[in-house]
């Protein structure tokens, strides 16, 4: 019998709060201010060091070409935005965005290219 009257109230109360659950695609989440997203290169600033590809966990990042022609191949479905590369790289040419909602019907359009 007690334990139907704490459940009882703990009924009452979860009827007076708000729902924790958003309403997507209606009502989107707001990024943290310290969340890690995909990230994206300023290809300019690159000075084809290979540190990130190095350090990546994952082999979600792959140089092609040396020094400063090189360019990069990111593969986002590898990736597990852990920011390693940004904290590596000397140039500071990796950034972390806020882009966290990423849905892909191909695999191709998983990879990103960053040219010069």
């Amino acid at each position: 019998m007690v334990i139907l009257m704490a459940m009882e109230d703990e009924l009452l109360e979860s009827l007076k709060k708000k729902p924790v659950t958003l309403r997507f695609p209606y009502e989107r989440a707001r990024p943290e201010d310290r969340m890690q997203a995909k990230v994206t290169w300023e290809i300019e600033k690159c000075i084809g060091c290979n540190l990130c590809v190095k350090v990546c966990p994952s082999n979600a990042i792959k140089l092609i070409g040396r020094g400063r022609k090189a360019e990069i191949r990111y593969h986002v479905g590898r990736c597990l935005f852990c920011g390693e590369c940004v904290d590596v790289c000397p140039t500071k040419a990796i950034q972390t965005t806020k882009e966290f909602e990423l849905a892909f019907t191909k695999p191709e359009e998983m990879i990103l290219e960053f040219r010069r």
